[in-house]
């Protein structure tokens, strides 16, 4: 028989988590939508991890907790319940014995569920639980769940093609609740990470729903769900993000957080109005990857070590520009991984933190609640910090700011949104910063883009083409380059993964007097070219070093070539 008492008290009695700690989770749940079971607050605030959840439960409803990994399930039995059954109640048929069915589940099942499961297996259930995460990678292998079947079996079960009414917000609300559709969706999002995809894109047209992920930088259009489930998936994503579902005519942004088995991933949701229904876009961020130093970002010896011998001076500011999505936030991140120890006090003013890092003091910006950028800035320089990280320089009032922090004993670090290095300059004069704290403060500027590697399960060697000596601007060409091929190791894409291509601009006396006469962007340019490798230049020798090709670069790198004729 299973224990009477709550699962809270059950955790207190065990010692497994204290009064503070049972309040917390208590707190969480009631300011979240949708309210998640005391359970998996516990987890996500780090109390408890999920084998402790797990011999809790089990504890508290008088059945056995199993281990998947050690005891995997009879790949046989999952005849007897539905795919979409599974994943719904979070169960996975594990056994047959004397005429019951076992099955090993993430929690306590309600007597809908369970009539259910005992109707499909045509005998009664026994149940055992198992942490969640390994429920959902046991459904998933037993299964092979993918965007296809779900969408296969959703498009059963709708009405006509194209029907799209407009709902009350309590019929969103409910539909967004059922069991295929929360299905559908969590499985859009776990595909979407095990493809490596940097941003989920869900489009509204007229008479279909598209769905892409942008994978090592390129949009990859994925099977279109039935286009009469527009509303409901949107309003699904609404909810995990704790957005207003009844409103669907003004942009919108939230935030949601996805615990895989083995990954823990930030999700930014933005929602904005089109004639045709919301337009979605989830930017995926997986918290567990591992920063990297910056040799392994692309970045050459020579690059590195003079961008390294800006980083270990006392006072200054360094930029890194470039496009969004371009890796800019990395780039940083690993720059103050190279430098960190702990008698440096660094603080970060990030849109959102992107990585954690121990031993930093990070500062998420809330606008709704009066901290931006300046602010916080502001506040920062009062802490007597070593090193200051701003996420983004946005606004003449940030810059102004970050520059005057540089120029007071601080290292600054920070992002521009320009094409290139020497833009960047021109950015800031352009925000009305004036040119001498320019002139001053400025260290160095780093410009940045991300070509698509090549696979080298598949890569091909090719020929290099004379055309390229006058592309690159380079003297000689090598014996052989590499161009993209297609093999089942890349999803016959030819690319796998990305890498940096760099161009490192550091404030010389010339710069220094261009920068001070507000000198034209075509003359500061002209004078960085001639002290620095351009990104074309940079993406040259990744080709030469069989890392991408030339299409790729000569596309990544077009405005390089545009605006210097």
């Amino acid at each position: 028989m299973g224990s009477s008492q709550l699962l809270g008290q059950c955790l207190l009695t065990q010692g497994r988590i204290g009064p503070a700690e049972l309040e917390a989770a208590l707190e969480l749940q009631a300011r979240s939508e949708p309210r998640p079971l005391l359970g998996n607050a516990l987890v996500a605030l780090r109390a408890i991890d999920e084998q402790a959840l797990a011999e809790a439960l089990a504890a508290q409803l008088g059945v056995e907790a199993i281990d998947l990994e050690a005891q995997p399930p009879d790949p046989a039995l999952k005849a007897l319940i539905p795919a979409a059954l599974a994943q719904a109640c979070r169960v996975v048929p594990h056994a047959a014995e004397n005429g019951w069915l076992r099955c090993a589940a993430a929690g306590p099942l309600s007597p809908a569920d369970r009539a259910k499961l005992e109707f499909h297996a045509d005998r009664p259930i026994r149940l055992a639980i198992a942490p969640e995460s390994v429920v959902a990678a046991q459904i998933q292998e037993l299964y092979g769940l993918s965007v296809e079947n779900v969408i296969a079996g959703l498009a059963q079960t709708g009405g006509e093609e194209g029907d799209d009414p407009e709902y009350h917000v309590h019929d969103l609300r409910d539909m967004a609740q059922e069991p295929t559709l929360i299905n559908l969706v969590n499985v859009i999002i776990s595909d979407a990470i095990a493809e490596r995809a940097s941003d989920i894109h869900i489009e509204p047209f007229e008479q279909e729903l598209k769905v892409k992920y942008r994978i090592d930088g390129a949009l990859q259009e994925m099977p279109p769900p039935p286009k009469q489930f527009q509303s409901a998936i949107v309003s699904r994503i609404k909810i995990m993000a704790g957005m207003d579902i009844a409103e669907r005519y003004v942009p919108q942004d939230g935030q949601i957080r996805v615990n895989l088995a083995n990954a823990k991933v930030d999700i930014r949701v933005s929602t904005v109005p089109t004639i045709y229904g919301e337009s979605v876009v989830l930017r995926l961020l997986n918290k567990d990857e591992s920063l990297l130093n910056l040799s392994q970002l692309g970045m050459d010896p020579e690059t590195h070590g003079r961008f390294s011998a800006l980083l270990h001076r006392p006072y200054g500011i360094l930029l890194v520009c470039g496009p969004t999505g371009s890796g800019k936030t990395t780039t940083l991140y690993s720059a103050l991984r190279q430098i960190y120890t702990p008698e440096k006090k660094i603080i970060t003013i990030e849109d959102p933190v992107e990585y954690q890092m121990a031993g930093v003091n990070q500062i998420p910006v809330r606008p709704k609640r009066g901290l931006t950028f300046a602010n916080g800035l502001r506040a920062i320089v009062r802490q007597d910090p070593d090193i200051i990280m701003v996420g983004e320089i946005r606004d003449r009032e940030t810059a102004d700011i970050a520059i005057r922090a540089a120029l007071t004993g601080h290292l600054v670090f920070s992002t521009l949104h320009t094409n290139d290095a020497p833009g960047a300059v021109t950015r800031l004069l352009d925000m009305g910063v004036e040119p001498f704290l320019i002139a001053s403060s400025t260290q160095g500027i780093l410009g940045q883009r991300l070509v698509r590697r090549l696979c080298t399960e598949c890569r091909r060697p090719t020929t290099p083409d004379p055309v390229l000596l006058q592309e690159f601007e380079v003297q000689d060409l090598p014996e052989r380059i590499f161009k993209p091929g297609a093999c089942d190791e890349c999803r016959r894409r030819g690319y796998r993964g990305r890498v940096g291509v760099f161009e490192f601009l550091v404030m010389s006396e010339e710069l220094h007097d261009l920068t001070l006469r507000s000198a034209s962007s075509a003359e500061i340019k002209a004078a960085a070219r001639r002290s620095m490798r351009t990104m074309r230049q940079d993406g040259w020798l990744k080709i030469c070093a069989g890392l991408s090709s030339v299409a790729e670069v000569l596309q990544v790198t077009q405005f390089d070539n545009a605006d210097n004729g």
